[in-house]
């Protein structure tokens, strides 16, 4: 789509939504890097009307579009995301623990460790370690968040899925979803807005004391601050943070940027900086584990706004 054609389609969503969406809207810091520039339109879905309006808006103009969670996964560019944004809340951040228990239904806006403290407290085990993920329950369905020997795979039943584009909503079973190392089969243009996870009854005591090592275990091990968790998926087999520290990434800094010290999968952005720096050390780390053992590393991060070019050496092939 030209740029002209992407303007025009912005207008005609503006048009059709009115003040069911706002221009200009900051994006970059409604995510825990807190750098990158706005979004052209930005349309905040409170119930499944104001989801299916919206939906019909992007299925008429076709129109850019990026799902937005809690932002811990997403790196937006300076110049900020040409299109629509979309991001749930309100109706989609219910939370039922207790009508078919052990089986818990949640709204895709839902933050992971809130709705790991509250599925501990009433009893039922087996989401635990999602308590140190800081993204919402449709973002982590999306990407089949995980940690601590655990992801979603391992309890998710099913999910509700909005596709945008089509205009259409079902119930995905968890084997159509094809769950694997953080992938699924939900696309760019798709919601998850609801999703079903089978835990089992246990003792809310001992579930607390869980989550209470896990978040105690974060604390010590990984960084605080403006970052976005892990930037890369782990090898098979190997650890990435391992590799680039092997590789000589530790402490590396590029402009407003720097590679952890404290665990070097994790890349952290100064109080306004910019996502140009971050994505520069991404490249950088890359070429470096690279010409270190001959390994590629992928980047775990959903990067938005970005121009071709500018991924070059940070996806895909590793420049020599």
């Amino acid at each position: 789509m030209s740029r002209a054609d992407v303007t025009a389609s912005i207008e005609e969503v503006a048009g059709r939504l009115g003040p069911l969406v706002r221009r200009d809207a900051p994006l970059g810091q409604r995510t825990t890097y807190r750098v990158g520039g706005p979004a052209a339109l930005l349309a905040t879905c409170l119930d499944q009307a104001g989801l299916e309006a919206v939906a019909g808006a992007v299925d008429a103009s076709g129109v850019p579009t990026l799902v937005l969670g809690r932002g811990s996964n997403l790196l937006v560019a300076d110049r900020g995301f040409p299109g629509l944004v979309v991001s749930l809340a309100g109706a989609f951040e219910a939370v039922d623990v207790t009508s078919s228990r052990p089986t818990v239904v949640a709204g895709g806006a839902v933050a992971l460790p809130a709705l790991a403290r509250q599925c501990a407290a009433a009893g039922l085990t087996g989401f635990e370690w999602a308590v140190g993920v800081p993204g919402s329950l449709g973002g982590a369905v999306r990407m089949n968040a995980g940690g601590h020997g655990s992801d979603m795979a391992a309890t998710l039943l099913d999910a509700e899925v909005v596709d945008l584009i089509a205009g259409s909503a079902r119930t995905v079973s968890v084997a159509e979803l094809a769950l694997g190392y953080r992938t699924s089969a939900v696309g760019p243009g798709q919601i998850v807005v609801r999703a079903r996870i089978g835990l089992a009854e246990g003792d809310a005591t001992a579930a607390k004391a869980e989550i209470d090592g896990i978040v105690r275990w974060r604390r010590e091990h990984q960084p605080g601050g403006q970052n976005a968790g892990s930037v890369f998926t782990n090898p098979p087999g190997d650890s990435a943070g391992r590799l680039v520290d092997l590789a000589g990434g530790r402490g590396l800094r590029m402009g407003t940027a720097r590679i952890s010290e404290k665990h070097a999968n994790f890349i952290q952005a100064h109080e306004g900086g910019r996502a140009a720096d971050v994505l520069a050390l991404i490249r950088v780390a890359r070429r470096l584990v690279h010409e270190h053992g001959g390994v590629t590393l992928h980047p775990e991060l959903r990067l938005a706004g970005f121009e071709e070019e500018e991924l070059a050496g940070v996806v895909g092939e590793v420049p020599r």
